[in-house]
């Protein structure tokens, strides 16, 4: 007979609710600061969840329009459930941290996939496409994501959260600030910008019993969550899924971990810049500590142990690329892995297009899929080489090169759009025309009245 004897419950330290917007909530920060003080605390071993809202903060609708993604407040991102302090940590120590766990809401089975404007996020190729807001929504059914704005693709997801870490100390946000200061003053006027200072404007800390002084302190200074940093942050690493061990550098007692951005799936690079599932879900952890583990370990940023859960695709079609702008102006770069990068996720975007799918598509389904990307040489100048694999298994029609016409199996890929609807909006940047690509395609906003999706692709 089942006893409750030695039954211990998992605690919910945080919860929250992915349908309010995560600014009316509380235990949710978007700055880092290590003023914010924790809103619950552990001991060394417990296992305890954490729920986390989108990393929006539940902006982005389950609807056919992109209007949400052209619109999103970036300054109000990412939100984070915490900080969790960890009994017994101190600076110089190393915090290991155990995700037990990483899972949707059940009352919000669904996640979704953008592409930025050029002047709100933009992505990796902002510029290229010259981008304009698309997304694309994504039902969960168990460990499998299918979309109908992305027709023909179904895949395992491994849910992992794309952004954690510990708190800074003062001196490290007062760093983080500095040299992020001096690349924007490089760069001024860049689109996309190089960086996100400090902005007060959408800044938030879900706790009320924080002092006037020191909230406006932690709103002015606080680093934006964007890119990923020494402790850990935005590092958008897809294979820490349930399973994963991470080692965090702890700067400040107590370590004051926190969480978001959970993804369903994302690819290596999540290229789109909103470019994994983003989802709204709990996570599952378990804490301990390595006493003087920083100066143990060599410990300058995180080590991570990967998820032994990993889909079974065994095989891709692998595109390579090189420091050679051949998509672009030919231009040759010296051993530049982001150039390679770029070349060989473009070959992948030219070969799906033959297919039958838009680049948009394209673009979005090598950002959520389980896409692996490796540097394969980087000592033979005056090229890297880097390559993208994509799994042949997440297709439902084989999408292998054949001597016949490749394009036959898909020629009805199009299906998916829509004529343009004819109404008129003239929100927040004077009159556009809204391209409504029902039932299974994304809806695009277009800038230009007379441009036709097709244009874009």
């Amino acid at each position: 007979m089942a006893t409750r004897i030695n039954s211990v419950p998992i605690k919910t330290l945080i919860e929250v609710d992915p349908f309010i917007p995560a600014d009316e909530q509380q235990g949710i920060h978007n700055r880092w600061h290590p003023d914010i003080p924790p809103v619950a605390t552990v001991k060394p071993g417990e296992v305890f969840k954490v729920q986390c809202v989108d990393w929006t903060g539940a902006q982005i609708g389950n609807n056919d329009t992109s209007d949400d993604i052209r619109d999103v407040d970036l300054s109000k991102v990412h939100n984070l459930s915490g900080p969790v302090a960890v009994e017994g940590t101190e600076p110089g120590d190393c915090l290991v941290v155990d995700i037990l766990d990483v899972a949707p809401f059940d009352k919000m089975p669904w996640g979704y996939t953008g592409i930025f404007e050029l002047n709100n996020g933009g992505g990796l190729f902002a510029q290229e496409f010259q981008s304009r807001a698309a997304k694309a929504i994504w039902d969960f059914h168990g460990v499998y994501a299918t979309s109908r704005h992305i027709p023909g693709v179904r895949f395992a997801g491994v849910s992992h959260p794309g952004l954690i870490g510990t708190a800074p100390s003062q001196d490290l946000l007062d760093t983080w600030n500095k040299r992020e200061k001096e690349l924007i003053d490089a760069h001024p006027g860049a689109v996309p910008p190089v960086a996100f200072p400090p902005q007060a404007e959408g800044a938030y800390v879900g706790q009320t019993d924080i002092a006037d002084d020191v909230r406006k302190k932690i709103y002015a200074e606080g680093a934006r969550t964007i890119p990923g940093r020494e402790h850990g942050g935005n590092c958008d690493i897809k294979n820490l899924s349930k399973g994963s061990r991470c080692y965090f550098p702890v700067f400040i007692k107590g370590a004051n971990l926190s969480v978001g951005d959970l993804h369903f799936s994302q690819g290596d690079g999540e290229m789109s810049f909103c470019g994994a599932i983003e989802m709204a879900g709990i996570i599952t952890f378990s804490c301990s500590i390595i006493k003087g583990g920083v100066e143990k370990l060599g410990l300058k940023q995180p080590i991570f142990l990967p998820s032994p859960v990993d889909p079974l695709y065994s095989a891709k079609i692998i595109f390579e690329g090189i420091s050679v702008d051949y998509h672009g102006d030919g231009r040759q770069y010296n051993m530049d892995a982001t150039v390679a990068y770029k070349q060989a996720a473009l070959n992948a975007i030219a070969y799906l297009q033959k297919l039958g799918y838009t680049r948009q598509q394209a673009y979005l389904l090598l950002s959520a899929a389980p896409v692996e990307s490796h540097v394969g040489a980087i000592v033979d100048s005056p090229n890297a080489c880097v390559t993208l694999a994509l799994p042949l298994g997440i297709f439902e029609d084989d999408i292998l090169p054949k001597a016949t016409d490749p394009v036959l199996p898909f020629k009805n890929r199009d299906w998916c759009m829509a004529m343009p609807i004819d109404f008129t909006s003239k929100k927040k940047h004077g009159t556009y025309l809204y391209i409504v690509l029902m039932p299974h395609m994304y809806a695009s906003h277009l800038g230009q009245p007379d441009r036709n999706l097709t244009d874009e692709t």
